[in-house]
């Protein structure tokens, strides 16, 4: 597995639009998946290759001074739970320092309403997030957001 920063935007585009069509059971909604296939050309971005094939990709957006958030991360339902997920997210960590980042993000649904969206919650925590604060009507009243954050110090 081979993790590269991609700074073209086409293939920013390409690759987003690939594993997120992938994923139709956390990328279904085609506005917003068409959103984050556009606003991946100015962020920076990683993607994990096995060979020549993208097999994930996770991209950072600025969300204030010190603050970064892992805005959006597919991996093709394949390689979850091989480790992809950790390499890419351990490389955009790394470039969030350089940047001079102090905090990460993320936002997720709230644990205990989909199953699929639990076993991102425990991703993020594995990885070191702790959970910040539950915004029940951020998206909908279906979706409760829980923002999750890790301090970069």
């Amino acid at each position: 597995m081979e993790i590269r920063e991609i700074t073209t935007p086409d293939e920013k585009r390409r690759i987003t639009r690939f594993i997120l069509e992938s994923l139709p059971d956390w990328f279904g909604i085609p506005e917003a998946r068409e959103e984050y296939i556009e606003k991946s050309v100015k962020q920076p971005f990683f993607a994990a290759f096995d060979g020549e094939n993208a097999v994930g990709f996770l991209y950072l957006a600025e969300t204030g001074r010190d603050t970064a958030e892992l805005y959006v991360m597919g991996v093709l339902k394949e390689y979850h739970r091989r480790g992809v997920g950790k390499i890419l997210f351990a490389a955009a960590k790394q470039r969030a320092k350089e940047l001079g980042y102090s905090f990460l993000q993320v936002k997720t649904v709230q644990m205990g309403k989909y199953p699929e969206y639990d076993a991102t919650n425990r991703f993020y925590l594995a990885l070191g997030f702790g959970e910040f604060e539950v915004f029940p009507t951020l998206w909908d009243e279906w979706n409760p957001c829980q923002i999750y954050v890790m301090s970069l110090k």
